[in-house]
């Protein structure tokens, strides 16, 4: 059997949540008031995230790249995509945010990726329009339907911090959480390995393949 690794982006491989600061910058006041509900699982992400970036102008994604060019990476990331290549595991970043952002942060790494999934917008109009081929009840990128266009033989691994990971998490046979995902982990009695940074997933992965 063959590992194959699903990693989020915001907040996981960002050092701090860059697609919500996004959403509070760009939005202020529908996301002051959305945000907090798909915390608390009352909105779903596929409507609160739809309808928060349906509000903002076209013409307001060069300044979004450039907030999102400033953000720093959790650390680790280059060494543990080294060991990753070198394990020959693949290396799939399923982001519910915008693959614009996700594709500037990670800059040249892009090409140590094995494939990348996010929100695709169309910016023909007067507002972004939402355009996600793996949208699903209530995501706008539905992880675990990601998770499933690879071969079942794989062991899946699932790494995330907060409420968007959730569902990959709960599907994935071995997953690493922090932070928000973490406590709805505990919440479920789901089984994690705790992570503070990406150093940490490569020891554990050695570990964990050396055993």
């Amino acid at each position: 059997m063959k590992n194959i690794i699903f990693c989020d982006f915001d907040g996981t491989i960002t050092a701090q949540e860059t697609f919500v600061a996004v959403l509070k910058q760009f939005a202020p006041e529908l996301a002051g008031e959305l945000i907090p509900q798909m915390y608390a699982l009352k909105v779903t992400l596929r409507d609160g995230v739809r309808r928060i970036l349906e509000s903002i102008p076209s013409s307001r994604l060069p300044e979004i790249i450039e907030f999102t060019r400033r953000q720093p990476m959790r650390a680790g990331l280059p060494e543990l995509l080294d060991f990753l290549q070198d394990s020959s595991v693949p290396f799939v970043v399923v982001s519910g945010g915008l693959r614009s952002m996700v594709e500037v942060v990670l800059d040249s790494l892009v090409k140590h990726t094995h494939a990348i999934y996010a929100i695709d917008i169309d910016t023909s109009g007067s507002h972004f329009r939402v355009v996600s081929p793996y949208e699903g009840e209530t995501e706008l990128v539905d992880k675990v339907k990601v998770m499933d266009l690879y071969d079942a033989a794989n062991i899946k691994i699932a790494i995330g911090d907060s409420v968007t990971d959730l569902n990959m998490a709960l599907t994935a046979p071995v997953v690493f959480a922090r932070d928000r995902l973490a406590k709805y982990l505990d919440e479920r009695n789901k089984p994690y390995i705790a992570w503070n940074d990406f150093f940490d997933i490569r020891t554990a992965l050695i570990q964990l393949w050396n055993t």
